[in-house]
């Protein structure tokens, strides 16, 4: 019988390996994330686009406010090197596209094949929480989803009569 120790140790381990896999995930995310800002900004000819790519994949672990942040960077790039309001609204596109993506398909299928936790969780997870905690929940959302799913007790399949193959 287990001891009430062993059991708060079951679950901080539980706990922490779930922290972990969120963690990968996110830093998959960020080099991802990073990844689009260096062909984007490239592709568009920004200067010291190499600079604003990585800067772009570390701040993307600040949820919401890091890619507004990361955006500030090749903007005054662009700003400052002439009159070229053609590239800063590529810029400004690249941004928003950077985010759609990143926010509706690469995020919740990062946190997906690296935690337990469910493509629809990831997305509806942080929408929710912002609503009910505000800047809280949407910061929150992703490390607690992680905790609570690696808990939920994986469903098994359902038991073979003896005798019987396996269904396909």
């Amino acid at each position: 019988m287990a001891t009430r120790r062993d059991k708060a140790s079951g679950s901080l381990k539980t706990a922490s390996g779930a922290l972990v896999a969120w963690w990968r995930a996110a830093t998959l995310d960020a080099l991802i994330v990073g990844i689009l800002w260096f062909i984007g900004l490239e592709l568009i000819h920004v200067p010291f686009a190499p600079l604003w790519a990585v800067l772009g994949g570390i701040l993307q672990i600040i949820p919401t406010f890091g890619s507004m942040i990361a955006l500030v960077g090749p903007v005054f790039s662009v700003a400052v090197t002439g009159h070229d309001e053609w590239r800063l609204g590529l810029v400004l596109g690249l941004y928003g596209l950077i985010v759609v993506l990143e926010g509706l398909v690469i995020g919740p299928y990062v946190l997906h094949r690296t935690t337990k936790v469910p493509w629809w969780a990831a997305f509806f997870g942080p929408i929710v929480l912002g609503i009910v905690f505000s800047f809280w929940g949407v910061l929150l959302a992703p490390p607690l989803l992680a905790v609570v799913f690696a808990f939920r007790k994986p469903q098994l399949p359902p038991a073979q009569p003896p005798g019987q193959p396996p269904s396909l």
